[in-house]
């Protein structure tokens, strides 16, 4: 890399090497460290790029007043270290400069909050109210300056694929699509408010619609969410995807090959493409949720049959699911204890088990309530062995699935069995269209803009049973992407929102333009969306998606750093017609 020299710096850290020696040169940066070896101070001076060793022998005066994150132009001459103090772990590591001269950039620094080489030990909102500093520290800066790289080489791989990268706008119409919108009252129109997108899908569709092939962008969503470790309160990140005169397949295909070769690229083994796929029946039967971790190498297997109608009550007429772990029997008493403290924890009524002994006889609290007809049975379905454990979950058809599923992820925590280098990734396809909200009425489950599988005919039967083209992409556990085929047609969608509680009045006041380009001739189209944010975590391997982020709110939805949400005016209030109510 090449700079202009100025007065502040003729070279950066990351040009300083050996074919310097005897140059006279001018570095800048940040006072990492000050080292006193015996009357010759030395200081670590970084920038972007790396740190430098600069030797002050003769005029240790030049560091009088100087601190550590002083930020500072030094000149100097390049020489060769001596071997006993090479440092093999930095770049620079066989050269230091000899300082002629020292100007203090702008202000003496004052008092650290915390260590910079060690600020990732420190109380996370801490490191946010002065994420400006937690950002000098070598591991936080390399992670956006990855985030810079990963961003980059994603969209070189969308150009290559003829994807075009277009915009879509922040300041919108409110939409319900799942989350809180944030609102934006507007100043022109009395009482009116824009909302931030939740996500570019109305956008993005109306791209097809206009005639444009394959879309993407790095989209700036926005929902007014609670925070976890997987995602932020607020502002996230998303490649977003949409191909015109497109089905499933094609998606696949794109999706498959943007994510392949990014991992490729930044060194992540990762399952090579085509990805397992799994329908969503199969995953929640299988694995106990839509979102499997197949790290985990347990599975759930499906029992009801063989207890209808028994005799145990907890098990009678219940769907009952079954989890085999290898060589198990072994564990002490308090491994199955906490197992069953950790299922009454999630809800369960209690956690039935067998041990199975060396001559295939089961043993347990539950084994004479099974009869030697249904032993025979459980052996060969659950494929058990010696010293294996299966575990009984029993309840209604959603519950049990649910506990399940994490059932058999505190297992695989617990018993160590997954490997935290593996990336394991699947589809997850086939979702119901619909599924009942608490009134017993069909809502959403999935993206309302999909179509229905079947189409029209489908949904005047059974909506119930109707499958959406729906898929999501999983690694390790979490979802990183989540796509659909598009409905196209104005007849299906109102018949879909008809099915939900929608008129065809709702749909054209919240969804006018949609409803109104599909009668100038819609092209099918579908499309994707990968989390960035998640994607850099789990490249990472960070636990938490603010790791990756520059200026993340914290778990609160606040920005420490600037101090938002804050309060405003009462003029800014009035000039958007606003009034702050008592909180009650």
């Amino acid at each position: 890399m090449q700079i202009t020299a100025n007065k502040y710096r003729t070279h950066t850290t990351s040009m300083l090497g050996e074919n310097n020696i005897g140059e006279s040169v001018r570095a800048a940066g940040w006072v990492e460290n000050i080292r006193d070896h015996g009357g010759i101070l030395f200081v670590d001076l970084r920038d972007h790029y790396g740190v430098v060793q600069v030797t002050f022998s003769q005029n240790a005066a030049l560091l009088d007043g100087i601190r550590k994150e002083c930020c500072i132009s030094i000149g100097g001459e390049v020489i060769k270290r001596a071997e006993e103090t090479i440092n093999a772990k930095i770049a620079t590591g066989t050269i230091e400069i000899r300082a002629r001269d020292l100007e203090i950039l702008g202000n003496i620094s004052e008092n650290l909050p915390f260590e910079i080489t060690d600020s990732k030990a420190t109380n996370e909102e801490l490191r946010l109210r002065y994420r400006f500093l937690d950002l000098r520290n070598s591991d936080a800066h390399k992670a956006i300056v990855y985030r810079s790289e990963v961003i980059s080489y994603m969209r070189q791989i969308m150009n290559e694929m003829g994807f075009l990268e277009l915009n879509t706008p922040i300041l919108s119409a409110s939409s319900p699509e799942g989350a809180r919108d944030f609102l934006v009252p507007s100043r022109r129109h009395h009482g009116k408010f824009y909302a931030l997108p939740q996500a570019p899908q109305i956008f993005k569709q109306l791209y097809m619609i206009s005639g444009f092939d394959r879309y993407f962008q790095i989209a700036p969503c926005f929902r007014d969410e609670d925070a976890r470790a997987d995602r932020t309160a607020g502002e996230f990140y998303q490649l977003d995807l949409e191909m015109a005169f497109a089905e499933q397949e094609d998606v696949f295909a794109a999706g498959e090959a943007v994510l392949s070769k990014t991992l490729e690229k930044f060194g992540i083994a990762a399952d090579s493409a085509p990805y397992p796929r799994f329908t969503y029946a199969e995953t929640m039967l299988k694995y106990g949720t839509d979102k499997p971790d197949l790290r985990n190498p347990l599975f759930i297997i499906e029992l009801s049959d063989l207890f209808a109608g028994s005799a145990f009550k907890p098990f009678a007429d219940k769907t009952v699911r079954g989890i085999r772990v290898p060589g198990m029997a072994s564990k002490s008493k308090s491994f199955f204890k906490n197992m069953e403290e950790f299922a009454l924890s999630i809800g369960m009524g209690g956690l039935g088990y067998v041990e199975i002994q060396e001559d295939m006889s089961f043993k347990g609290p539950i084994d004479k309530f099974i009869s030697d007809e249904t032993r025979a049975e459980l052996k060969s379905r659950a494929e058990l062995k010696p010293d294996d454990v299966l575990y009984f979950i029993a309840d209604n058809a959603k519950n049990a699935a649910n506990y399940a599923g994490q059932i058999r992820a505190e297992l695989g925590n617990r018993l160590d069995l997954i490997d935290k280098s593996e990336f394991k990734i699947c589809w997850i396809h086939d979702f119901p269209m619909y599924e009942e909200d608490e009134r017993g009425k069909p809502a959403f489950s999935h993206n309302p803009f999909s179509m229905p599988q079947g189409g029209l005919e489908a949904l005047e039967n059974d909506p119930l049973s109707v499958l959406a083209y729906q898929y999501d992409v999983v690694i390790n556990g979490v979802e990183l992407a989540s796509g659909a085929v598009r409905n196209h047609s104005n007849e299906i969608m109102v018949k879909a929102f008809e099915i939900a509680g929608y008129t065809e009045e709702d749909i054209k006041s919240r969804f006018g333009a949609l409803y109104g380009a599909f009668k100038f001739g819609a092209p099918p189209h579908a499309g994707m969306a990968y989390g960035v944010d998640r994607l850099l975590m789990l490249m990472l391997n960070e636990d938490s998606v603010r790791e990756v982020i520059a200026f993340p709110l914290n778990g609160n939805a606040q920005d420490l750093l600037l101090g938002a949400p804050s309060e405003v005016t009462e003029q800014q209030l009035r000039e958007v017609h606003i009034k702050v109510r008592e909180k009650h």
